[in-house]
């Protein structure tokens, strides 16, 4: 099984390339907030364990999300492997998904953390606008209102919301970065960790990440000799 993690802050653009990824391998995405609320809608007994933090405003604990986590790789889609988008988030979800895996005689073959510095990432994020009246999404440098402040679609005012503004975006990340550099570290210490550069275009990032694969033995299913493009 190949099991690849995708690292990277808010912002950095791994929740674009993941899919991009999936497509190239033919295995899936697994995103733990996906698997919390399939959990919940379905009433399975882990879903209504992390349903009893979630209404309490409370962290899952990490041994009910890796159990989830477990769970999800049994599906016949995930035979092959997966690609974990938003965990582990920290160090120590990261021992408990390697001894997880390990019972398995499985492991993480590749990490790849798309690295965006700061300053870029609060750009990016800072960016964001939306209308009052339906939420239509723009930002000012990726694709910006015809009117500055109007929206294209229905003619209304366009505001930012509190998350986005700089300096709340700066404080999330000085919380959210410390808990990614541990595992980075995790993962750099195993050697799997393989850093690209997030600020490249999209067809480039995730050209770098093929090459990351393709190094880490890890091909496109049902052609384990090929080498992957890019």
């Amino acid at each position: 099984m190949n099991v690849v993690v995708l690292l990277g802050a808010p912002g950095a653009g791994k929740g674009t390339q993941a899919p991009l990824l999936a497509t190239r391998l033919g295995i899936p995405v697994i995103s733990t907030g996906d698997l919390f609320r399939a959990a919940v809608r379905d009433g399975t007994d882990l879903g209504q364990e992390a349903r009893h933090y979630m209404d309490a405003g409370q962290l899952v604990p990490d041994e009910i999300t890796v159990r989830l986590l477990l769970d999800r790789l049994d599906q016949p889609d995930a035979a092959a492997g997966v690609i974990l988008d938003g965990f582990p988030r920290t160090s120590v979800q990261a021992a408990a998904l390697d001894r997880a895996l390990a019972e398995r005689e499985a492991w993480v073959k590749a990490v790849v953390l798309v690295d965006v510095p700061l300053a870029e990432l609060v750009r990016r994020m800072s960016g964001r606008w939306i209308c009052r009246a339906a939420g239509h999404p723009y930002h000012e440098t990726s694709s910006p209102p015809h009117v500055a402040g109007v929206c294209d679609l229905d003619g209304s005012e366009l505001y930012q919301r509190v998350d986005d503004h700089p300096d709340t975006i700066r404080a999330r990340m000085d919380q959210q970065l410390g808990a990614l550099a541990e595992v980075i570290d995790h993962y750099r210490t195993a050697g799997v960790l393989r850093t690209v550069n997030g600020l490249q275009e999209i067809e480039l990032v995730a050209a770098a990440i093929n090459r990351v694969m393709a190094e880490a033995d890890i091909h496109p299913v049902g052609a384990p000799g090929e080498r992957a493009a890019g």
